[in-house]
């Protein structure tokens, strides 16, 4: 009987601390939503300048603007550049505030002409958007 009393103790113990583990995270991920997201030539006075879905490559560089709001909590985010179906590059970059400017950028090689996207990556690694574009000659 004592067994049984512990093992139904250990049960409800595993169970609260699950509950407690699993809403902690939907606290920390559920609320977030991209209020903006975007592919640019440039960031200028913290917005994205020279938006677009095609961009020459003689621009040299890109960047992937993302506003982020409802973060309850300090989070992480990740860039991932892809040029067709090859990851170029990934950055992690963090979430401070409930509202929340960020961005990466890449540098384009003179070769890197075609189709690209970048996956925006939630905290816990799901994408929580997809942005395509193309850079032509």
């Amino acid at each position: 009987m004592k067994r049984i009393f512990k093992m139904s103790w250990f049960l409800l113990l595993l169970s609260l601390s699950l509950f407690l583990i699993s809403n902690a995270v939907a606290q920390e991920t559920g609320s977030i939503k991209i209020e903006s997201a975007a592919v640019c030539e440039n960031i200028v006075d913290r917005e994205p300048a020279g938006t677009g879905t095609s961009f020459s490559v003689t621009v040299g560089k890109l960047c992937f603007f993302t506003k982020i709001v409802g973060a309850e909590n300090p989070i992480e985010i990740t860039h991932v550049w892809y040029f067709g179906d090859t990851e170029r590059a990934r950055v992690t970059l963090p979430v401070k505030a409930n509202t929340w400017r960020t961005y990466s950028s890449k540098v384009l090689q003179a070769h890197e002409i075609g189709a690209w996207h970048v996956d925006l990556l939630g905290p816990a690694g799901e994408v929580l958007e997809t942005v395509e574009f193309e850079v032509v000659q």
